[in-house]
């Protein structure tokens, strides 16, 4: 199937995607402000500069996008378009995920890995899985 846009608007659409302070990154971060957690943002020190770091915690919180990371959920599909490439890039991020994450935990670290599609839940489910998200910090 061939891309409804031309691909000049397909590259301004795609290079306005963000990598840092996205929506289920904020949610994350917000939630876990009011439950009186402090962090750091994307510490370099660490490998993969993970979205939130608790050094008091020992914690590494990577925040994953459904699709950039090759989730298999329901808002993951291939692309249709240049299957090739996406293969080969998707799988390239979740090979540098995996290596990132034994990195960390390699070092004495906690990983949690929170995906997109955990955080598009409704209000209630959601406070669920952030009160859920302090428990496992804090154990």
């Amino acid at each position: 199937m061939a891309d409804i846009v031309p691909p000049e608007v397909r590259s301004r659409m795609m290079s306005g995607i963000r990598g840092k302070d996205t929506k289920p990154e904020m949610i994350v971060r917000r939630g876990l402000h009011a439950m009186g957690f402090r962090y750091r943002l994307h510490d370099k020190r660490l490998p993969g500069k993970p979205d939130l770091v608790l050094p008091k915690y020992r914690t590494a919180i990577f925040v994953h996008g459904c699709f950039w990371h090759g989730h298999e959920c329901h808002l993951f599909k291939w692309p249709k378009t240049r299957p090739d490439f996406w293969r080969k890039k998707i799988e390239s991020n979740r090979t540098r995920d995996r290596s990132n994450r034994e990195k960390i935990e390699k070092q004495g670290w906690q990983v949690i890995e929170l995906w997109e599609c955990e955080l598009r839940v409704e209000s209630s489910k959601l406070l669920d899985r952030l009160t859920a998200l302090g428990e496992e910090i804090k154990s």
